[in-house]
């Protein structure tokens, strides 16, 4: 695990040294968005609304907007000039009795380590808590708000909640609290009676995630039936914006008539690999087509063309030149 927060905490004139660890994880299974056709990655970008260009995440801040419509802008640099104590700091305020804190109010768990020499009194912190059976109220400021938590002893550990604020946690406004509704006696001690039938001590080992299970299963199905597809490759926005560019000089030379964008091809190694079979196979089609073609013309016309060959023997010696090559 890793620490996300160190600090100290104060219990009276003792000043204990920690680190907190997150104690959860979520164990679901995460998906990525993809389009449908082709499993390409979905990504978002941060556009400002008012000039409409992709804003870089150190150039956001936050705003707050008044009631009249005003906006205020926070900067980081404000954050962290506020005066809270408790930034690096888990002040211990009273100390309760579990059962009056309503489970409601938690929010969410940390590991509390000693951070060096400070285990000494961590651990008389946490036998002190334990002996007693209370639970320490603190407050603690973590990711920008400040909040309170409770601190316990489980497993040997400090373990802190933080909790919601009591304006926080809404109240519930249902119609049929104010109406008079009665059961019978019978019916509650019925009920009362399958309650104790189905008492237990509280395992949670013995329960599962059902729909993580169903969902693991499909996947490995899917996986087995094939039905899987590589991760489409996608290139880097500089290389796009390079070959972009390439294609377009390239089409405003062709455009142009210039050779230089012609002379630029024909000097890539790879093109002309690809075209010298072609030619070969052109080459060596053309003697059969001529042969072909004489053998179907009449005496006379190949007299003439025997005459033409001796009065441009220049012109002929070229291609006689090609074909032997060729054979």
């Amino acid at each position: 695990m890793r620490s996300i927060w160190r600090g100290a905490v104060s219990f009276g004139l003792v000043s204990i040294g920690v680190k907190l660890y997150t104690a959860t994880e979520d164990k679901d299974v995460r998906f990525h968005q993809v389009h449908a056709v082709d499993g390409g990655r979905v990504k978002y970008k941060r556009v400002c609304s008012i000039d409409g260009e992709e804003v870089e995440y150190g150039d956001i801040a936050k705003g707050y907007e008044l009631p009249d419509g005003q906006l205020v802008i926070l900067t980081d640099d404000d954050l962290a000039e506020l005066p809270l104590a408790t930034r690096r700091e888990i002040e211990v305020l009273q100390f309760v009795d579990q059962a009056d804190i309503d489970p409601i109010q938690f929010e969410k768990t940390y590991y509390l380590e000693p951070d060096g020499p400070a285990t000494r009194p961590y651990v008389l912190l946490r036998d002190a808590l334990q002996n007693t059976g209370r639970v320490a109220i603190t407050k603690i400021a973590l990711r920008q708000r400040e909040s309170l938590a409770a601190m316990r002893v489980r497993d040997g550990v400090l373990v802190l909640h933080t909790m919601r604020w009591p304006d926080e946690i809404r109240r519930p406004d249902f119609g049929f609290l104010d109406e008079d509704v009665s059961v019978r006696p019978q019916e509650l001690q019925m009920a009362e009676a399958l309650i104790t039938s189905m008492a237990a001590d509280f395992d949670p080992t013995e329960f599962t995630d059902d729909y993580r299970e169903a969902m693991t299963s499909l996947l490995e199905a899917k996986q087995t039936g094939g039905e899987v597809q590589p991760v489409p490759e996608t290139a880097e926005p500089g290389a796009s914006v390079v070959d972009l560019m390439s294609a377009l000089r390239r089409s405003v030379e062709r455009a142009r008539g210039g050779g230089a964008a012609e002379a630029e091809e024909d000097e890539t190694p790879a093109r002309p690999a690809r075209k010298a079979p072609a030619k070969k196979a052109a080459a060596k089609r053309a003697p059969a087509k001529k042969a072909a073609a004489e053998d179907e013309a009449p005496a006379r016309t190949r007299a003439r063309k025997v005459t033409a060959a001796k009065k441009e023997p220049a012109a002929k010696e070229p291609a006689k030149r090609t074909s032997r090559r060729s054979a």
